[in-house]
């Protein structure tokens, strides 16, 4: 079962909701006061004869007086749009702006209502139900940022003469620059929600014109889909263009439905068109602070941590040589296992190599760093123990050190659960029956994420396959099945989403990949064995054989014990 979550670790992500809610309550008073005046336009920028884009109706019934001897009807259209103003209409106008303004706060109470419904449902779509993972605190602050930012810039653009057309709000929205942003650094399925609960915001900041929220909708998941899979900074460029394009044709679509004309409205066109390019490239620019402020596993921040060319990657590899000899293989047995089961193969790669960045600091204790000497046999298995069990956090601080994302951290923190070190126990309890497999139990937490669980297990049997004989496809298959079944049976695999349909394609992954791996090589006719050509040798050279034999005799490595080194390779990784 997954744990559960204290109601406290809510209170932030509470508070944030609270906050964005405030903040667009304040826009939508603004749009309400501003909108139901008597006089929503500025009579100086009127005259006589002059011909308005707007139809102007009154919103207040209002006698004649003294100073403005004319009436006005509520309802009553004072202008029509593409008309010259008359002598009449401009007194009217004139009376509508020197009357006083007032708020219909039944509207407002309306909008009020609306944003109150539409944050319980972002709350709904940004939980773990249907993120299938809890959302992080700095990812609800960004998206609330960028949800208060299109609503506030929505309410003002309608009150401008320029944008008050539905067609031209997406000039000025960034809504796909928003989405993109959320994509790259979040995840698909955030910026879908997202683009969701956005393009309801949209729609009433527009005073609830349907073409906004098309259109806004249609172009934040656009841009979702559009950066889905690339893996370069200069990719953004392509997407740029390509959303430029898909604009267009969705204010063409819109224009087309509504019947709108296409002729005399290139403005429209141009606008959305650089609205949607300049996005991509606002996102070029702004994608490298953000992943250096929030820290998020962007897939730009993966691919610049995959660089075995890293510093820490050389360290691992002098220090540690055996160490990253098996990084390497996990990370291939993890991203494999990882693309076939749809999960973040490229974080599964990348939290691979820097699982055990841990054993850095004292190699020659795990068995893959050693050459001949177990020092373990030196030792009593309680500080065996106590060696073992700290590189997983000294991996962690390492980690934070090198201010690495927090899914990979996790990874790190992870990969050994809290699952016991058998060999030792087991040699332990020999000497004191009475001991705790508590103390002798890795002190991490089970795999939170499917990355995680997939990881644990290419790390477990890629350590463990090294010890079987003969690893044919049969074997591998038996022996992978019966790791498998050790993590679940030790609830190790409690708290990930793995299914047993993921677990038995995750095995058939390994079991290809180690096949090819340990595959035997076709002895050719004319291969012999080196000794025996040595032999060969000696034979036609009776001199040389003479002076081999001469030689002192020189006396061989010692070996360490089979069964304990093959038990150790188990349990150590």
């Amino acid at each position: 079962m997954k744990t559960k979550r204290n109601f406290s670790e809510f209170i932030p992500a509470v508070i944030v909701t609270v906050l964005a809610y405030i903040a667009v309550a304040v826009f939508a008073f603004l749009r309400i006061a501003t909108s139901t005046t008597v006089s929503s336009f500025n009579i100086n920028k009127l005259e006589v004869g002059q011909v308005v884009n707007v139809t102007i109706v009154a919103t207040k019934t209002l006698p004649a007086d003294y100073d403005n001897p004319v009436s006005v009807e509520k309802g009553e259209k004072i202008t029509k749009e593409g008309f010259p103003i008359t002598e009449e209409q401009y007194a009217k106008l004139k009376k509508l702006a020197e009357s006083p303004a007032y708020i219909d706060y039944r509207s407002l109470a309306d909008s009020l209502l609306y944003l109150a419904l539409l944050s319980l449902l972002s709350c709904f779509l940004f939980s773990s139900m249907c993120l299938g993972h809890a959302a992080e605190l700095k990812e609800l602050i960004l998206a609330a940022v960028f949800f208060v930012l299109i609503y506030g810039l929505t309410t003002f653009s309608v009150k401008t003469p320029a944008f008050s057309s539905p067609f031209m709000l997406g000039v000025i929205v960034p809504s796909s620059f928003c989405a993109m942003i959320i994509a790259i650094l979040f995840g698909q399925k955030d910026a879908v929600f997202f683009s969701v609960i956005a393009s309801f915001g949209v729609l009433n900041a527009s005073n609830f014109e349907l073409v906004p929220l098309l259109f806004t909708l249609a172009t934040m998941l656009s841009g979702t889909r559009i950066v889905w899979g690339i893996q370069k900074r200069m990719d953004l460029v392509i997407a740029s263009l390509l959303l430029s394009v898909l604009n267009v044709a969705f204010l063409m679509v819109l224009k087309v439905i509504f019947n709108e004309s296409l002729t005399h409205d290139f403005i429209s066109f141009a606008g959305v068109a650089f609205n949607g390019f300049f996005s991509g490239i606002l996102v070029l620019g702004f994608l490298t602070p953000l992943e250096l402020l929030l820290n998020t596993a962007s897939v730009f921040r993966l691919m610049d941590l995959s660089d075995l060319n890293s510093p820490t990657m050389k360290k691992l590899l002098v220090a540690a040589g055996g160490t990253y000899n098996h990084s390497m293989m996990v990370a291939s047995l993890a991203e494999a296992a990882c693309s076939a089961i749809g999960a973040n193969a490229l974080l599964a790669r990348v939290a691979a190599y820097y699982h055990d960045i841990g054993k850095m600091d004292q190699p020659e204790y795990f068995v893959e760093n050693q050459s001949g000497h177990n020092i373990h046999n030196d030792i009593n298995p309680s500080l065996s123990v106590s060696v073992i069990r700290s590189h997983v956090k000294k991996g962690v601080e390492k980690a934070h050190a090198l201010h690495m994302p927090r899914q990979i951290i996790d990874i790190i923190s992870e990969h050994h659960g809290n699952s016991v070190i058998a060999y030792f126990y087991n040699e332990a309890k020999e000497k004191d029956p009475s001991v705790s497999p508590e103390d002798f139990s890795y002190s991490g937490n089970p795999p939170s994420t499917r990355e995680s669980a997939v990881v644990m297990l290419a790390d477990t049997v890629e350590a463990a396959c090294r010890t079987l004989e003969k690893p044919s496809v049969p074997r591998l298959e038996k022996f992978i099945q019966t790791l498998f079944n050790s993590k679940i049976e030790h609830h190790q695999l409690d708290n990930c989403a793995l299914t047993f349909k993921d677990m038995d394609t995750i095995k058939q992954t390994f079991v290809q990949i180690l096949a090819g791996y340990y595959h035997s090589r076709i002895e050719y006719p004319d291969q012999k064995d080196p000794d025996e050509n040595k032999n060969v040798a000696e034979e036609k050279a009776p001199v040389q054989k003479i002076e081999v034999a001469q030689k002192p005799e020189e006396k061989p490595a010692e070996k360490p014990r089979a069964s304990k080194t093959s038990d150790k390779a188990k349990e150590k990784k």
